[in-house]
């Protein structure tokens, strides 16, 4: 089987469901703003010096597989996979991922900068690339169905990866890199 297949020549693609719609129709650019995430939570996980965080970011690369099937017009019904659903326990364990890196991460008392230690600032740049794909999820549900715990998970997702990068620099790098909005050049 070759990796080509030239039925996207013409600036078309096909969904999970068997219709063509244009590469920029709101459907394909959901799915293509999660794929770009998961290739950048791939590249923060190889950098993250905190093991358990690596693991969890893993298992979330797999999930945002689940995503992408549904975002994709896949449904769980049409393949009779009911665990390539997004569910209310995934969206849960990801709050209770944020409870827990946030309590390891001292409060919140400014606004902080993305900086610091080389596996936080990749969280941080997946954070926004999350915030991205948030936004793609939200323009395509004007428009067609997402389910609530899609748009659940992924707002929670970014969070969770701005939660982790507060973690990460805390323990292992210089901690919150704070904006000095009183500073002048």
């Amino acid at each position: 089987m070759k990796l080509y297949t030239k039925t996207g020549d013409a600036g078309q693609t096909s969904l999970g469901d068997g219709r063509r719609v244009d590469k920029d129709d709101p459907r394909p650019e959901a799915c293509g703003a999660i794929d770009e995430l998961n290739a950048h939570l791939g590249l923060a996980r190889n950098a993250c010096p905190h093991e358990m965080i690596a693991g969890r970011l893993a298992a979330i690369q797999h999930e945002l597989f689940v995503l992408g099937c549904e975002l994709g017009g896949v449904t769980a019904a049409s393949l009779d996979r009911p665990e390539l659903l997004v569910t209310d326990e995934m969206v849960s364990r990801l709050e209770r991922w944020i409870d827990e890196a946030s309590a390891a991460a001292p409060p919140l008392g400014q606004f902080i900068l993305p900086g610091g230690d080389g596996g936080a600032c990749r969280l941080h740049v997946a954070r926004t690339v999350c915030r991205r794909a948030e936004r793609r999820i939200v323009t395509l549900a004007r428009t067609e169905p997402v389910t609530e715990h899609t748009k659940k998970y992924v707002n929670r997702l970014s969070d969770l990866l701005y939660a982790w990068s507060r973690q990460v620099n805390h323990a292992v790098g210089p901690g919150d890199v704070a904006v000095d909005l009183g500073r002048q050049r």
